[in-house]
């Protein structure tokens, strides 16, 4: 049964004020290296660090396919002892950090380096935390829980979406209760990251275009936060228009190294926001559709972007008018209508790049535990407004293929 909206209302303001103080405290250092031979300069630092052994987290295709050893060789070469966790698979669970966890403290590395999408690189994240830390890791979940003592962690991206490369959360599942929790603190920032396009031209169309429907709604939900801090506007909008520009030539050309580059660029851009603001109540559906269906994120995005930015209405009318401008969707008339025309384009964008928008995997015998989650992750966002209960059970009911 969904709370009281004013008990919903505190708890949102509680979130606010625990969020406010967390921004403020200290973060660790930060270097990103873009472009050809990114990955090489991020090996070429780890050894600069003093690190002589690495625990290496990725999954078991990339490894398969050589594009991991391929990132490392620089590592290999400099006679650096990696010891390889290649096991994660989509959406990772606290069982797949506890093996990682296992690797590291028996091969006494000293940093972590993640080679993958957003799922190697979250699990990658907690498992560095393990290197100080020995509890159990979902005693972490919750806003600015994680411990701040972590091993060093390097990142090189594989996909073009998650953003969990510039971000200082992850998103772990806990399979005893079907539930993505959210793992965050300052210490989970990376020390270092190379965005090398080269990587991710072999990307398949549908990888290429769910990751990419993820940073798009990265870019919208910063821009639309309620929360106005730092650089999140021009961070959120700078990725919203790279993914206007690249995210459809990426898919159709998926060796164009421009296309991957400049989504390689708005992917990040977009990280960098919601590390500032967090995300929204999109996130918020979607992450239950990952725990419950196995719906892997990026297209979980795409099918609940546009249902929620239609209920939003008038309280986000203003910012989503300003981003119809930003992509030249929508300079004219008044700001209610070129609200709608981003709306539209965001929707033929989804469409364009060949995602659905229902899904036979949404079933209705979840609806109501889904609902209840998606609040209750929900407002501890900084959205345009919450939502209600039968508002989320009628986006569900629109995605979903099931009578």
């Amino acid at each position: 049964m969904a709370k009281p909206m004013f008990l919903r209302k505190l708890k949102n303001q509680m979130f606010f004020g625990m969020a406010k103080a967390i921004a403020g405290a200290p973060k660790g250092q930060y270097m990103a290296f873009v472009g050809k031979a990114s990955c090489a300069r991020l090996c070429d630092r780890i050894v600069e660090l003093g690190h002589t052994s690495i625990l290496v987290v990725t999954d078991k295709a990339l490894r398969d396919l050589g594009l991991a050893d391929e990132a490392v060789a620089g590592l290999n070469r400099d006679g650096v002892k990696l010891t390889w966790y290649d096991k994660v698979d989509p959406d990772p669970s606290y069982e797949h950090v506890k093996e990682g966890a296992q690797l590291l403290r028996d091969s006494g590395a000293t940093a972590v380096l993640a080679v993958g999408g957003g799922s190697s690189i979250d699990c990658a994240k907690v498992i560095a935390i393990t290197k100080h830390n020995d509890e159990d890791p979902s005693k972490w979940a919750g806003f600015g829980k994680a411990p701040e003592e972590v091993a060093p962690l390097f990142v090189i991206p594989t996909t073009s979406g998650t953003g969990s490369e510039a971000t200082m959360g992850a998103v772990i599942t806990n399979k005893a209760i079907q539930k993505k929790e959210i793992i965050s603190g300052g210490g989970l920032l990376p020390t270092c990251v190379a965005l090398d396009a080269c990587l991710m031209v072999g990307l398949p169309k549908p990888v290429t275009a769910a990751t990419g429907i993820d940073a798009l709604t990265h870019g919208i939900e910063a821009y639309i936060s309620t929360w106005e801090r730092g650089n999140r506007s021009d961070m959120g909008r700078t990725a919203v228009q790279g993914v206007f520009r690249w995210l459809r030539l990426a898919v159709e050309e998926p060796g164009n190294m421009e296309a991957r580059e400049g989504m390689a660029l708005a992917a990040y851009h977009a990280g960098v926001a919601i590390n500032q603001v967090n995300v929204g109540n999109v996130h918020a559906i979607a992450h239950q559709l990952g725990a419950n269906f196995g719906i892997p994120h990026g297209h979980a995005n795409a099918l609940v972007l546009p249902h929620v930015l239609t209920l939003y209405g008038m309280t986000a009318v203003d910012r989503l008018a300003e981003l119809a401008v930003a992509t030249g969707v929508s300079d004219s008339g008044h700001p209610e209508t070129r609200a709608r025309a981003f709306v539209d384009a965001v929707e033929k964008l989804i469409a364009d790049v060949g995602i659905a928008t229902t899904d036979p995997r949404v079933k209705r015998h979840a609806f109501d535990t889904i609902a209840e989650a998606a609040l209750d992750e929900g407002d501890g966002y900084f959205c345009p407004r919450l939502l209600e209960k039968a508002e989320v059970l009628g986006v569900l009911d629109a995605i979903s293929e099931s009578e």
